[in-house]
């Protein structure tokens, strides 16, 4: 049985282990060649997203492995949510530990929290189009795709895909 996960907020001496965790998933995913990439740099600078969003760790045995950013519509990290719509982003897991219950502990949380926050009725997210370990995990809780919401990357031909799941009566 794996020790149990925590879900909790992110402070400074995390950030450094968000880097390294967010760079290597990207990279095994085949999203970009290089961690030099503009964007590759933007995501890697936690201190800069941390003052503008919230960001989560999930830790298991005092090990961060693995982080996603919330925003709400308005927000500069919200890409695509709606003003009713709790967003996460960048939810990442080590590679070293992936499908071992951090991204589902992680989801489980954002769900749990968006319920208790007031005037928010969905949860949001954006995912690469061939992140099919990511759309399952999405599925598995609940998640439904909203294809006329998927949108392309500017100035690049990369579609990403929205999914939304419900998580109060409308």
């Amino acid at each position: 049985m794996q020790p149990q996960i925590i879900v909790r907020p992110a402070v400074p001496a995390d950030y450094e282990a968000i880097a390294r965790i967010t760079r290597d998933s990207y990279l095994a995913a085949g999203y970009f060649d290089s961690a030099d990439h503009p964007y590759m740099r933007q995501i890697q600078d936690v201190a800069r997203r941390a003052a503008h969003a919230t960001i989560w760790v999930a830790e298991r045995n005092g090990q961060v492995v693995g982080s996603v950013t919330l925003a709400v519509a308005g927000e500069p990290y919200a890409d695509i949510a709606l003003d009713d719509e709790l967003e996460f982003r960048m939810l990442v897991v080590d590679p070293a530990v992936q499908r071992s219950g951090a991204g589902l502990a992680m989801v489980e949380a954002i769900i749990e929290h968006a319920r208790s926050l007031d005037g928010i009725r969905a949860v949001a997210l954006t995912t690469g189009r061939t992140w099919e370990s990511a759309h399952g995990l999405y599925r598995k809780t609940g998640f439904r795709r909203v294809p006329e919401r998927d949108w392309f990357v500017p100035d690049t031909d990369i579609k990403l895909l929205v999914f939304r799941l419900d998580v109060q009566p409308t």
